[in-house]
């Protein structure tokens, strides 16, 4: 390969590495696979331009043309000329398309989905910095000044992710650049000729000239300082205490101080709550099993919000400690009134990352893996130095606690300094705040029938509807404001319970979570994006921290809080309120039955946006046939190393569908694919097969190499179970539920070994090579037969 093609090739793999940063941003990765082919379009234009020769602008000039072409035919095909030729009606739907990505940018909390114009966002971002990377790089002969648009890509990353970018994405970038940067060296010595090397060197006895016919000792000099400087880049934010909050700074839940102290002083959580709410796929969060028999009750508590300024609820700073081995007993709780143990066993989703632990609430004992810290006053769990919930699986024991609405109405006045820290609003709290508070509890005689009141005004009584469309607001004015518009989410509800009820001397707070999500027939529960929700908890001496539930159509109210007389007696699981149910609404509000693509689309839902209805119009439309040959073929470039996993990814699809089939060889092989998925799992992480053992052995190979816990042991022990009576009983029957055994099975292979194996295992699989042996037993069958069939066809020349 030439100096200048390998130049072009480091120059198109920089800007690709950085642009991986951006991946996490979105939830398919198809764009970079776009945004590859294209950049590849746009770099051998360069190339053929420099190789003319053309004037160096000339050729830039060129590659920006072609890229507006792309781009057009790409994006507004049927609203350009022959497809790919803009006029001015191109120009409006690339404006449409960029508005409508901004507008999905801002709604929607990273990973958002992939819609066109976030797609043109994304795609030409790269192609305008792959262009200033290449005619710096190439063009202009300066690869170090192209370091600052790598750069850029990056930033845009962390900017947006909030600092999720990690370390990873960094160090892709910066290899990028290094290559760029040894490529440009190595093809300006390529130019200088023989290199005198130094001081001369003996060699078998005598003494050679300082000259070296190779150029090896300055390339291995230059990827020496590279690798020093990449690896002092990387290391010295992470262990200088000064350099915090870099680009490579992370989001510690402790000072990164002592493990077993420090603060927390985290963001605001409810940033991305009504993103959460909004988005147009309901994504699982959590599943979790519980022996609760009233999982209505279960609200999976994350963090609480003590601290309101007038701008925004937000967690107080706090000291945090090393997590007990059983937590003291809450706050407030008297011994009188009524509780139950609970456990719940709760898994993450592998996407779901986190500073918070999602938790029942007040939890007592947790078994969970990991490095997280215990907050005494919120009694939430934080993650320490970069620990997230990402894929964590973890127990908590808590208490179902059972008040009577008697014990609430007698409860006795809380300590003046709970008094103190927990009733404070600020000044710039409007006036009316406190005077509709007034008013709406006129006639209460204690504080628990205030906080019913309080909550029914909001629910019931007070004609709120729930709209997670309005404008999220949550400063002091903001409450105001939704006290007259009537129109709002929970983050309004719980904001301006709490604040009223401060406002007439009760504590109260706001606690951030998950309502208790939707059971499925497997006795698990399953909790969505559409779950987040937050809530008022309000302190009564004798019974702690409550909650209530003041949002109309969302969660479920309390026993507690329900219009009866105070008795003596707990008070028994109930039907839920005319306020909120437990399970979703039948007839969910008009925001939560059209997402926001509905809404685009769909004429029933609103009217659909002109970038809409031009991008259904035009889906039908491709590029021009020369632009699709060279994207083809750069597509099938890249898709080559990826071939193995794409090939693993189709045929576990397949082995694992879920249909159990109609026959009794149907469901023998269902079976029989479900273990040869198992052994190939397992050989993908380094335990090759053996054929000469049974199922069982084989299975009691895998659990006791990779130390699968009992749960994947377990799973393991069951596929093996079912191969055997598909083998060997005389009416083999069919088996539900391999595929999900064997997705456990691989999930736990994958949590044993290190990023290295778990990265070997989905993008070089070693049973891959199980391709290699199909396509050389397919070939030597088609030798035999050819090799058969020709004394026949000379017989018939004859």
């Amino acid at each position: 390969m030439s100096g200048r093609w390998r130049l072009v090739l480091c120059a198109w793999l920089a800007t690709l590495s950085a642009s991986a940063a951006l991946v996490p941003l979105v939830d398919s990765s198809s764009w970079l696979v776009q945004a590859a082919a294209l950049l590849g379009v746009q770099a051998v234009v360069g190339v053929l331009g420099r190789q003319a020769p053309l004037p160096r602008s000339v050729t830039l000039l060129a590659q920006v043309l072609v890229t507006v072409l792309l781009l057009t035919a790409s994006f507004v095909a049927e609203r350009a000329l022959l497809g790919f030729v803009p006029v001015p009606d191109t120009i409006t739907a690339f404006a449409e398309l960029l508005r409508d990505g901004g507008e999905d940018v801002g709604r929607f909390a990273p990973p958002a989905p992939l819609s066109d114009g976030v797609r043109l966002m994304l795609v030409s971002g790269v192609l305008l910095i792959g262009l200033a990377v290449d005619a710096l790089a190439v063009t202009f002969r300066a690869a170090a000044p192209a370091g600052l648009p790598l750069l850029t890509l990056y930033s845009v990353a962390v900017g947006i992710g909030g600092g999720d970018a990690g370390w990873t994405w960094f160090a892709l970038a910066a290899v990028g650049y290094l290559l760029l940067l040894l490529a440009e060296g190595r093809d300006r010595l390529l130019r200088w000729g023989r290199v005198f090397s130094g001081a001369p060197a003996a060699r078998g006895g005598r003494v050679t000239a300082g000259l070296e016919s190779g150029r090896t000792v300055p390339v291995r000099t230059g990827r020496r300082i590279g690798a020093m400087a990449l690896g002092i880049a990387v290391a010295a934010p992470l262990a200088l205490p000064a350099l915090d909050g870099g680009l490579l700074d992370r989001d510690r839940g402790g000072d990164g101080g002592e493990p077993g102290g420090g603060t927390i002083s985290a963001v605001n959580p409810l940033v991305s709550l009504q993103n959460s709410l909004n988005q147009p796929e309901n994504r699982e969060v959590l599943r979790y099993t519980t022996d609760t028999p009233e999982p209505q009750e279960l609200y999976l508590r994350i963090v609480s919000l003590d601290d309101f300024d007038g701008n925004a609820w937000k967690p107080s700073v706090r000291e945090i400690t090393e997590v007990p081995e059983v937590l003291p007993p809450p706050v407030g709780l008297s011994p009188q009134v009524e509780r139950r143990g609970v456990t719940t066993r709760i898994e993450a989703a592998d996407w779901y990352a986190q500073n918070w632990l999602p938790m029942p609430f007040p939890m007592q004992r947790t078994e969970i893996p990991g490095d997280w810290r215990f907050e005494p006053v919120g009694r939430t769990l934080v993650g320490d130095h970069g620990q997230t919930t990402r894929g964590a699986r973890y127990t908590v024991e808590s208490l179902l606690v059972e008040p009577t609405a008697q014990d609430l109405a007698n409860a006795p006045a809380p300590p003046p300094e709970f008094v103190r820290e927990f009733t404070r609003v600020p000044d710039s709290l409007p006036d009316v705040v406190a005077e509709e508070a007034r008013r709406v509890t006129a006639g209460a005689s204690n504080d628990y029938e205030r906080a019913v009141k309080l909550q029914d005004w909001f629910s019931v009584d007070g004609g709120f509807t729930y709209d997670t469309e309005v404008t999220a607001g949550t400063g002091a004015a903001a409450i105001a404001r939704f006290l007259t518009q009537k129109q709002g989410f929970c983050v309004h509800f719980s904001f301006s319970m709490a604040a009223m009820a401060r406002t007439l001397g009760i504590p109260a707070r706001v606690a951030v979570g998950f309502t208790p999500g939707s059971p499925g027939t497997d006795g698990t529960v399953s909790v969505g994006l559409r779950d987040a929700h937050a809530w008022p908890e309000l302190y009564f001496e004798g019974v702690g921290w409550t909650r209530f539930e003041p949002t109309p159509s969302r969660g479920s109210a309390p026993d507690y809080t329900r219009a009866q007389r105070p008795s003596d007696t707990p008070s028994a699981s109930a039907a839920p309120s005319r306020s909120a149910s437990a399970a979703p609404s039948a007839a969910p509000s008009r925001t939560e039955t059209c997402s926001v693509e509905q809404r685009r689309l769909d004429g029933s839902c609103g009217a659909a946006s002109p970038s809409a209805a031009a991008g259904a119009a035009g889906s039908g439309e491709g590029p021009p046939w020369t632009g699709l040959l060279i994207g083809l073929g750069v597509l099938v470039a890249l898709a080559l190393p990826f071939g193995p996993a794409l090939w693993r990814a189709r045929v576990r699809a397949v082995r694992l569908g879920s249909s159990p089939g109609r026959t009794e060889a149907d469901a023998a092989a269902r079976v029989l694919a479900a273990w040869q998925e198992l052994v190939d799992s397992a050989w993908d992480h380094g335990i090759a097969p053996d054929p000469s053992r049974t199922p069982r052995a084989v299975a009691a190979r895998i659990v006791r190499t990779a130390g699968l816990d009992g749960a994947a042991g377990a799973a393991a022990h069951r596929v093996a179970e079912a191969v055997e009576q598909v083998l060997y009983a005389p009416a083999p029957r069919a088996v539900a539920g391999l595929g999900d055994e064997v997705r456990t099975v691989r999930a736990a292979l994958d949590r044993s070994v290190g990023r290295t194996a778990r990265l070997r295992a989905g993008l070089a699989p070693r049973s891959a090579v199980r391709l290699l042996w199909a396509g050389s037993e397919r070939w030597t069958a088609l030798r035999v037969r050819t090799t058969g069939a020709l004394p026949r066809w000379a017989l018939l020349r004859r």
